[in-house]
């Protein structure tokens, strides 16, 4: 396996991080990442009630994550969060080192958290987003094509032309995120210029994560075809067909406003989905690699696959 400048970086052995997918990247999960030589994520509500406090919950996973693993771990901090102030200033006192920041301006906050020694990676989907979050510090950029669950960049990027147009524009590390599964992604991702991948749909499928039962066998289930693309009114998210996709998928065909699906969505329905496992009245965020995925197995798994399998395939190119 090749060690890259995201290895040094970041002090893990392999150069891949798991993604930090709200509501369910929690300490358990982000510690066998860790402990398997990758780099966890946490979230900072993962597993929280609807009506929880977000600080307290991240505070709580920090202290967790550090009871399972003494290897580096991370925090993703969505940028629009309201309670992003205390936020940061609990994961600087908790000592965290990386934070993966997506959904918002990397100008806001990123400054700061450099300040405090940690190291920041900010989600891109856009040359113009890979300039302007290098010209504001960060150390290096995710760049995820629209191949990925949950929400995506509003021009929908493919991650295969999305990664070597934001290399050639940026002289920070790049790390390539969307439709990455196992060492053949790996290494088509280190191709297109990457200095690593960010996975998440394959980490979902674990016995670690805190996602509900329905939701992972649904994911197993899933065929190529397994998801969509909704909301593109608000923002595109890459969601499991069926249930909820297929209602507002009805509504966007019937000329619902922007105003109207808002309205219809209403509150943490990824939580519903996820959490609760209520596929027909929750969103479940699933990435198009969905179709590959065929068993639950353990988070140190997933990260096996690509360090076994990556000689082989650098070998047969």
């Amino acid at each position: 396996m090749k060690r890259t400048k995201i290895c040094d970086l970041l002090g893990i052995e392999y150069p891949i991080i798991q993604g930090g997918m709200t509501w369910i990247a929690n300490a358990e999960l982000a510690a066998a990442v860790s402990n398997a030589g990758a780099l966890g994520i946490i979230s900072p509500n993962a597993g929280m009630k609807l009506e929880g406090d977000v600080v307290e919950c991240q505070r709580s996973q920090i202290r967790k994550v550090k009871s399972l693993t003494d290897k580096p771990f991370g925090v993703n901090l969505p940028v629009q969060i309201p309670e992003i102030e205390k936020l940061i200033a609990v994961l600087v006192e908790e000592g965290v080192k990386v934070v993966t920041s997506s959904a918002g301006s990397p100008a806001l906050y990123t400054t700061r958290l450099k300040e405090a020694g940690v190291k920041v990676l900010h989600v891109v989907a856009s040359v113009r987003h890979a300039k302007s979050a290098e010209r504001n510090g960060v150390d290096a950029v995710i760049a995820e094509g629209y191949e990925a669950g949950g929400h995506n960049g509003m021009d929908e990027l493919p991650t295969m032309v999305l990664v070597p147009q934001v290399v050639d524009a940026v002289s920070i590390p790049v790390v390539a995120a969307g439709g990455i599964y196992d060492a053949r992604g790996f290494v088509a991702a280190l191709a297109l210029g990457a200095e690593g991948v960010q996975i998440g749909t394959c980490f979902v499928a674990t016995h670690e994560c805190v996602a509900h039962q329905n939701f992972k066998e649904a994911i197993v289930e899933a065929t190529d075809t397994g998801t969509v693309i909704t909301g593109r009114k608000l923002g595109p998210a890459r969601i499991l067909k069926g249930g909820f996709a297929t209602t507002i998928l009805e509504l966007e065909s019937k000329g619902a406003t922007a105003e109207e699906l808002l309205v219809f969505i209403g509150l943490a329905r990824s939580r519903i989905g996820e959490l609760d496992g209520d596929l027909a009245e929750g969103e479940a965020y699933c990435g198009a690699i969905a179709g590959m995925i065929n068993e639950i197995v353990g988070a140190g798994d997933v990260v096996k696959r690509i360090v076994d399998g990556y000689d082989g395939i650098v070998a047969g190119l």
